[in-house]
């Protein structure tokens, strides 16, 4: 994928699904100034090209009770290629782990965890986290307030 092979009305349609991916076809023309069918052909060929991976609900954390957002830096004391790979197969598999990153710096990974509350995170930490697979040490930044989540990504 190459981003000159869009043109502004394939960004547009990208824009315009990234924020509604439920949008139906008419409106999404109607958004990005084609009539129906040619709107629908370019958007087939955005999915098959790959730009759009999938598509997916954004679900309510508040909903679901889940009041607790914590950033965790996870560090590992021995940097061994098959214990980082059960650790990050062993994080795939936890629900609660909304996003893990392998990163540069102090730390080896940077997890976003939600939880119920803070009880329920100290529980996780104990009883999970703690117990992955070459970690050491951990250290959590709760999230105070959210400011931006999920804004999608630039469309340039």
């Amino acid at each position: 994928m190459n981003d000159l092979e869009l043109d502004r009305i394939d960004r547009a349609i990208l824009s315009a699904v990234q924020a509604d991916g439920r949008i139906p076809n008419a409106r999404l023309a109607e958004t990005v100034g084609l009539s129906e069918t040619p709107c629908a052909r370019r958007l087939k060929r955005l999915e098959q090209e790959g730009y759009i991976e999938r598509y997916r609900a954004m679900l309510s954390r508040e909903a679901l009770g889940l009041g607790v957002v914590a950033f965790v830096y996870v560090r590992f004391a021995v940097h061994d290629r098959a214990l980082a790979d059960r650790f990050e197969r062993e994080v795939l598999a936890i629900a609660r782990i909304l996003s893990c990153h392998n990163v540069s710096g102090s730390a080896d990974y940077i997890l976003q965890v939600v939880a119920r509350d803070l009880d329920d995170y100290g529980t996780f930490m104990r009883d999970e986290l703690r117990c992955l697979p070459g970690v050491t040490s951990v250290e959590s930044s709760l999230s105070l307030r959210e400011v931006k989540a999920n804004g999608g990504l630039p469309v340039p």
